[in-house]
């Protein structure tokens, strides 16, 4: 690795850590970025889907635009057109990467709840709270973050929300 990515791992797991004092109990989890995605990263590091939860953020089309941060399990697919529409209040979309990017700071593949703009909305599908333990993103494509779901409580403005996402279809079995 050369020193300029290990300066930027470093500084990412610093902001990381800066994120999570005092959530509660947590653990780092360093990985390949080119196998932060969801799938590649389970598969690589022996994690199951379930277990994955990952942050999504949409955004509310209008002037101005506005925009929440979903948590969903890896096995789910957040309801955009009915629940998030319903909650924003207008017709709703998943935000762009580089939406993501200008709101967050953190790229596809990274995102993670732990650092957003306060003011931003945090819902959480219930089926994440019915997990032992979660993977989240962490901030950078660099790190993940291994806790109890009840860690997303700590957050500003984080909100349990029924029926945010639904068990996807299965995957059809690869030849």
């Amino acid at each position: 690795m050369s020193v300029d990515r290990a300066d930027d791992r470093e500084r990412d797991r610093r902001a990381l850590e800066a994120a999570l004092d005092g959530r509660g109990e947590h653990e780092l989890f360093a990985c390949d970025p080119a196998l932060a995605d969801t799938a590649a990263f389970c598969a690589a590091y022996g994690f199951a889907l379930e277990d994955s939860a990952n942050t999504i953020v949409v955004v509310g089309k209008g002037s101005p635009p506005v925009y929440a941060a979903c948590v969903v399990l890896a096995t789910h697919r957040l309801d955009v057109n009915r629940v998030i529409k319903q909650r924003l209040g207008r017709k709703s979309s998943f935000a762009s990467p580089d939406e993501t990017q200008a709101l967050t700071g953190m790229a596809i593949g990274g995102v993670t709840v732990f650092g957003l703009p306060p003011d931003l909305p945090v819902w959480i599908d219930a089926a994440v709270m019915t997990r032992p333990r979660i993977v989240l993103g962490g901030g950078s494509r660099s790190w993940k973050v291994l806790a109890p779901p009840p860690i997303l409580l700590t957050l500003p403005h984080a909100e349990v929300v029924e029926g945010l996402a639904n068990p996807a279809p299965p995957r059809p079995p690869e030849d």
